[in-house]
């Protein structure tokens, strides 16, 4: 009987466990994201903050995926520049807006070495969304672009990923709570049971 306790005790705990984690990891979005322009076709997720600011972006702590054929290894650091187009440094922003990048955009790097760019160009004189590409050799500086590198145009789109409903995580607990309430009131009563069984021996 005492096992039973310690073991509807554990469910418990660990159904709580898995309630807070997935509570605790609702304070981050994932999105989906993806661009492409003549050459290019960048694809791959996000993670963001859950909260926007109040121009309603997102900040960029995390990303996944291709360029090429070649993974993305990291996200270039927010307030600095991508290895060759320095000094603009990107702000790791997006947003669900019409414009979802700002003039900085965001930057990440890729296995074969390279670095890219996508960011909006409010500055032209019909706004787009563009993307600076930085391959080896690389020489530090925007005005020194070789032949392996480019800006180029692109069509970009980013959206978030569905996240569990709050609902959804409160009658998981609840479920959980009234199953271990229930397997503690089982042994009660079978400890009630076998004490009558005993004075009936």
């Amino acid at each position: 009987m005492k096992n039973l306790a310690q073991i509807s005790l554990a469910t418990l705990a660990t159904i709580s466990g898995l309630v807070f984690g997935t509570m605790e990891s609702a304070s981050a979005l994932s999105w989906n994201w993806n661009y492409s322009g003549t050459g290019i076709a960048a694809s791959g997720t996000f993670t963001t903050n859950d909260t926007p600011n109040d121009l309603g972006f997102y900040l960029i702590s995390g990303i996944t995926g291709t360029r090429n054929g070649e993974t993305i290894t990291g996200l270039q650091p927010s307030g600095t520049a991508i290895p060759g187009n320095e000094p603009f440094n990107v702000d790791n922003l997006i947003s669900l807006n019409t414009q979802q990048l700002r003039d900085e955009g965001f930057g990440y790097s890729t296995s074969g070495g390279s670095y890219a760019s996508p960011f909006f160009a409010s500055f032209l004189p019909t706004p787009a969304y563009l993307e600076v590409f930085s391959a080896p050799p690389i020489i530090p500086g925007f005005e020194n672009l070789g032949l392996e590198d480019s800006e180029l145009p692109i069509n970009f789109s980013a959206t978030i990923i569905t996240v569990p409903e709050p609902t959804s995580i409160l009658s998981l607990f609840v479920l959980g709570t009234l199953g271990a309430s229930s397997a503690l009131k089982r042994q009660k009563l079978s400890k009630f049971t076998y004490k009558k069984l005993e004075k009936a021996s």
